[in-house]
C-alpha cells in the first residue's frame, strides 16, 4: 500500500543556530532545497568528523549546534608549536 504524506507547516531544520541557519540560507540561495541544504551540512559535518580525531568530535558537534566549542586545549597546544607552554 502507498501512503502519501503533504506537509501542511514547515518542518524546522534540525540547524537552529545563526551559522547554520545562516550556511543553509546560502545553500538555498544557490538552488539547493531546504532539504537537500540540509543533508549537505550534515554530510559536511560528517566528512570532517571522519577526518579530525575522535577527541574533536564533540567540538565540531557543538559548532554545528551553534555552541562555542572550549578552545583552550587547542589552543593550547597551538601554543607549543610556538614556543610557549
Amino acid at each position: 500500500m502507498l501512503v502519501q504524506v503533504r506537509v501542511l507547516f514547515p518542518v524546522p531544520s534540525p540547524f537552529s543556530s545563526s551559522p547554520m541557519n545562516e550556511l543553509r540560507k546560502q545553500l538555498t540561495d544557490i538552488g539547493l532545497s531546504e532539504e537537500m541544504a540540509d543533508k549537505a551540512i550534515l554530510t559536511v559535518s560528517s566528512f570532517v568528523k571522519s577526518k579530525a580525531p575522535e577527541s574533536y568530535h564533540g567540538m565540531i558537534d557543538d559548532v554545528m549546534a551553534g555552541k562555542s566549542p572550549d578552545l583552550g586545549g587547542v589552543l593550547g597546544k597551538l601554543g607549543g608549536l610556538f614556543g610557549g607552554k
